[in-house]
């Protein structure tokens, strides 16, 4: 579609000014922060306090595992989510989805906030908790295909990869935010120190402290809302509509013409997923301060130490958009599938030295990786897809990917470890799905740089082997 001297779009399918896609930019930032900061509170929760407080009567080990599945049970959502999202993302708007996936995930965190624990209430306390857990993962399932979709739909055609980066640096700086405030409130109301045999329930965080992150969240829901609501509408969902080019099922088509790229596509996130779980999943948190582990440290400097390495994760998962644009996507993936595997190596034996510095130095190697696997994502997926199903084709990759990669690596390193008492086979099944992640990239075509817009779709789209590599 060419733009007219009034259009807001441009001829190469973005809003033609500097301010509004700013404005996108913010808005993506800011909401994909607020919603991952929701998540991250969940993740480090079930790793210091939710076994004790509301699965304890399971008995000590299985009771931790059951937390760590508490995590993982959202992720079974997020394709209900993926699908819902992406229906109505591709029938009436990017915006609209990205409201109401906010407000689901902001509202179910604040309510964790109340909730009365199993010794107040028995066996409603677990079913309570993972009920809003379930309708945070069908939140985060909508959220992120939105989110990208906006940034990068947006976005000149040489920058969609720096534009993309910008919901992508959402997820450290919500982990860094989440991070620091359970530091600080640590600070406030200490839980547990290293090596006592004080129960949980009798320190200030086991009473109180833990709740207060998850409250703090309805001021975060606000500030959200209120960027997102400002920002325009996807000029290629605008381009559409106009035209009249809805696709009336969405899904069935991505699934009729598109199934095996939107299972690679999964594959290469499930190879970035399960390794950053390590961390925002709450298993290296857990791992570092259990009290009868092998190095029981504090928990304060540990939520220091994981901030510090959001800030890292931050800045390579930019950096990686940015650089994408220039090498291309697959080349960028390529090297940094090689940078994660180094870290995955390096994680487990700094992280055993035991000192708050080593532990600090294996996440920072590691989120080089992470982030260089992560930030050209969005670019990457939504150059994979046609217009017209795109919103559909990126929520349902990421959300499979989500399943397979992170959901339950937390709960699998937990029992791998307390099966052999040792962090080898954690170390092989984290290298494991690296590997996987670098194979399915290989399988996907570069399509750096192409147009967005519907009308640049062919019959060439219903391939099966649209947007895999001819090789």
């Amino acid at each position: 579609m060419s733009a007219s001297p009034t259009s807001p779009l441009t001829p190469t399918g973005t809003i033609a000014t500097a301010v509004d896609r700013r404005r996108v930019v913010v808005a993506t930032v800011i909401g994909t922060t607020v919603e991952w900061y929701d998540f991250f509170i969940y993740a480090f929760a079930a790793a210091t306090v939710f076994a004790t407080l509301f699965f304890e009567p399971m008995g000590e080990n299985f009771a931790q595992i059951v937390s760590f599945f508490s995590v993982g049970v959202s992720f079974l959502f997020r394709p209900l989510g993926a699908f819902l999202a992406g229906h109505f993302g591709d029938k009436i708007g990017r915006r609209p989805m990205l409201v109401i996936t906010l407000l689901l995930m902001g509202g179910a965190t604040t309510l964790v906030g109340v909730l009365p624990t199993h010794a107040a209430i028995g066996v409603w306390a677990p079913i309570l908790l993972i009920l809003l857990r379930v309708i945070q993962g069908v939140s985060a399932g909508g959220e992120w295909g939105g989110a990208v979709l906006m940034a990068v739909e947006h976005a000149p055609r040489t920058k969609r990869g720096l534009f993309g980066a910008s919901p992508q640096i959402g997820v450290p700086i919500g982990l860094l935010l989440a991070s620091l405030v359970l530091a600080v409130v640590e600070g406030l109301a200490p839980g547990v120190p290293a090596g006592s045999n004080i129960p949980l329930e009798d320190t200030a965080f086991g009473q109180w402290g833990w709740r207060i992150p998850f409250l703090l969240s309805i001021v975060l829901i606000g500030v959200g809302y209120w960027v997102r609501r400002r920002v325009s509408e996807s000029p290629v969902f605008t381009e559409i509509a106009e035209r009249k080019e809805e696709t009336r099922m969405p899904i069935v088509k991505l699934l009729r013409h598109h199934l095996l790229l939107v299972i690679v596509a999964a594959l290469v996130f499930a190879g970035n997923n399960a390794v950053g779980y390590m961390t925002t999943g709450g298993y290296v948190q857990h791992y570092a301060t259990d009290a009868k582990g092998p190095i029981a440290l504090d928990p304060g400097p540990v939520f220091w130490v994981v901030a510090l390495s959001g800030v890292t994760w931050l800045v390579f998962t930019w950096l990686a958009g940015w650089v994408s644009d220039k090498i291309g996507r697959r080349t960028t993936y390529i090297i940094g599938w090689i940078l994660q595997l180094v870290g995955v190596f390096l994680l487990f034996p700094l992280t055993n030295v035991g000192t708050v510095w080593s532990l600090a130095a294996a996440l920072i190697i590691l989120t080089v990786g992470l982030g260089l696997t992560y930030g050209p994502q969005a670019a990457l997926y939504s150059e994979l897809f046609p217009a017209s199903i795109r919103f559909s084709g990126v929520s349902i990759s990421y959300a499979v990917g989500a399943i397979v990669g992170g959901a339950f690596s937390p709960l699998i390193a937990q029992a791998i470890f307390q099966a052999t008492g040792q962090t080898v086979g954690i170390t092989w099944y984290l290298a494991g799905m690296t590997v996987i992640g670098l194979i399915a990239t290989l399988l996907l075509r570069d399509r750096t740089g192409i147009p967005l817009g519907r009308e640049h779709e062919d019959e060439q789209a219903k391939s099966p082997i649209y947007g895999l590599s001819k090789a």
